[in-house]
Order: C-alpha cells, then structure tokens, then sequence
C-alpha cells in the first residue's frame, strides 16, 4: 500500500491550458486519481497517493516539455489524452504524443485517440489486417479510421483510399434526387467527405479524387472488384444485407487493409435481423486477422449532451421492449399508418 504525498508543482505561463476551461482538466486528475489539487497563484498543490500525485507531476511535466518542442492540443484532444493517461498506468502524455505524430503524416490534424478504446482501436487498425468498429454515434469510428488511411497513404504503405457506404435512408423517403449519378450518391457518403476535409487541404483532396488516389463510391460499386494495395473503409455497416457484406468483405486483395465501422443499435434496414454486421460480428468473431472493437456512450467524442443523449436512448430500450404494442404508438401514428383521419380528443 502507497503512503499519502503531498507536493508543490512550480505554474509557469506554459502550463495554464492544461488546466482546461473551467479547470476541467484538474477535475479529470482529481476525480480518477484521488487526489486533491489547490490551485495557487504561483503554484499547484497535489495531495494525495503516492501513485496519484506522481501521475500528476509527471502530466506536468510531460506538458511543459510537449509546449516548449511546439506541440499544443487543443482542448479536447488534451482532455481526451489525459484521460487516457488517468486510466492507463503505462501511458504518458509524451508517448501518447508521439505515436500521435507518427499517424499524423502529412495531414492538418493529429491522429490522437480520446479514450482508452479508441486508443485500441488505433491499434488494432495498425496491427491487422481487417478491423471491425462498432459502436454508438460519436465514437470516432469513421473519423479516426479516415485518419489511419490518410496516414497510410501519406507514409505510402498503401497506394489508395477507397470509402464506401450503403446508399440506405435514416428512415425518410428522398425519392428522386436530381443531377448525375455522383451527385445523387453524394448525400450518403458526406460523412466521409467531412472527416477528408478535416484531415487534408480540400485543394488536395480534389486533386486526390480527380485522380482516383481517393475514392468515395457507394456500397454497389465494390461488386466484381478486387482492392488491391489499398486502405477500405466501409461506414454505417450496420445497413448492409448480409449478402452485401459478405460481397465487400471477400473484395479484399493484396497489401490492402479493411476497416468496417457501424452501430448495431442504428439500423435503417426494413428487416434489422438481416443486418450483415450484426451476422460479421456472430459468424467472424475469432477468425485470425480480423479484430473487433467494442465503443461505449463514455467514448462519445462529440459535445457532451451527445454522451448523454446516448446513455438516456440506452435507458430506456428495456421500457420500450416491455410496452404493449397498442400503448407504444399513439392514436394518431396508428391513423397515419391506416391512412384514416386521427381522432381528436377533445
């Protein structure tokens, strides 16, 4: 058992962002590590576990060292990464900083997992060959894949990026989009193009699309096709048939890596039994090369009511499933359906 410690951590103008707004950050340090932090005018007071208040000198330490050799993450990368380093004994700033630099080859933004399983999955997409992400909204599955090919290709381990998404309505009927073929799959692969722009000048991802280095194309377009030397994404996953993922699955070909991203509690399929990432992750689990990552509501990324929104969705499944179908939909839904007038209630 480690004795109680307490210690005084010298502030220098450097070292005020980490405490983030509001002094988030040191409410992260206390809340996860034990300890207690009394911030001074000219100095931190951490008292504390031994361990604790020694996590919490080196982060400062690690801080000012990252600042002075020109490295400075914006406030939620920095919040992520120090929740990674509060939850991870092995992990400090410096080295979650440094393989950070290492992904982030050529593109605008660093390639910085904000949690511990995105961390893994970052991993993973390294370390094999075939990557399942699956998960709920907000995770980071698609945007940090993107950023893994982006790297990829920028570090030339692969000659290409081909996106794919199922061309698959949340829900609405858009009936006939006008324009050209390009123009009316657009819509559905904007998620893709958004994460592109985010990681490289849009001067160059035009140029990357003219030329075919990076392809964005729906999921109809993968038939017949072999991949070779390539990175492949497929996003919303949980939207195709389970022939139309065995399909894209087997259109792998040689020095080619795959990632597959979806949320099984977000499928837009008239028959969500049918749903071929639900059927991967049952009949793929365990085959050699291929890894499954598993997102939580705590990996949202997004603004925090995201994270939120997510848990009271998860919440209130077991309530929904228990209802009567007659007291699930309302009077006027059931006229909608039956194509008669609601009756009003006085």
């Amino acid at each position: 058992m480690g004795g109680t410690l307490k210690t005084k951590l010298e502030i220098t103008p450097n070292l005020e962002p980490l405490f983030g707004t509001r002094d988030e950050n040191l409410h992260l340090m206390e809340d996860e590590l034990g300890v207690r932090i009394d911030l001074r005018s000219d100095a931190v007071h951490v008292q504390g576990p031994d361990e604790g208040v020694e996590v919490v000198r080196q982060i400062f330490e690690d801080f000012e060292a990252l600042r002075k050799m020109g490295i400075h993450p914006h406030n939620g990368e920095l919040n992520g990464m120090l929740r990674i380093v509060v939850n991870d004994p092995g992990m400090t700033l410096r080295k979650l900083a440094d393989t950070g630099k290492q992904r982030s080859t050529g593109t605008k933004r660093m390639v910085q997992p904000r949690s511990v399983n995105q961390r893994k999955y970052l991993e993973a997409i390294e370390e094999n060959d075939m990557t399942f992400g699956v998960g709920p909204a907000g995770t980071g599955k698609t945007y940090l894949a993107v950023a893994m090919a982006v790297s990829a290709l920028n570090a030339k381990k692969v000659s290409r990026i081909v996106l794919v998404r199922p061309a698959v309505e949340a829900g609405e009927k858009l009936g006939f989009l006008p324009g050209s073929l390009q123009e009316k799959v657009d819509p559905y692969l904007r998620p893709l193009y958004d994460a592109l722009f985010d990681m490289l000048e849009p001067e160059k991802v035009e140029k990357m699309l003219e030329k075919g280095v990076i392809e964005v194309a729906p999921l109809a377009f993968m038939r017949g096709r072999t991949l070779n030397d390539a990175f492949i994404i497929m996003d919303e996953a949980q939207n195709t048939t389970i022939e139309q993922m065995k399909m894209f699955l087997t259109r792998m070909g040689n020095n080619s890596k795959a990632v597959i991203t979806g949320d099984i509690t977000q499928i837009d399929l008239p028959n969500p039994r049918r749903s071929g990432l639900v059927d991967a992750i049952n009949i793929l689990s365990g085959v050699e090369g291929i890894t499954f990552c598993h997102f939580e509501d705590g990996d949202v990324v997004r603004h925090a009511l995201v994270q939120r929104i997510v848990r009271a969705y998860e919440a209130a499944k077991p309530q929904q499933q228990e209802l009567p179908l007659e007291m699930a939909e309302a009077e006027p839904v059931r006229a909608v359906r039956e194509k008669r007038p609601a009756v009003k209630t006085q």
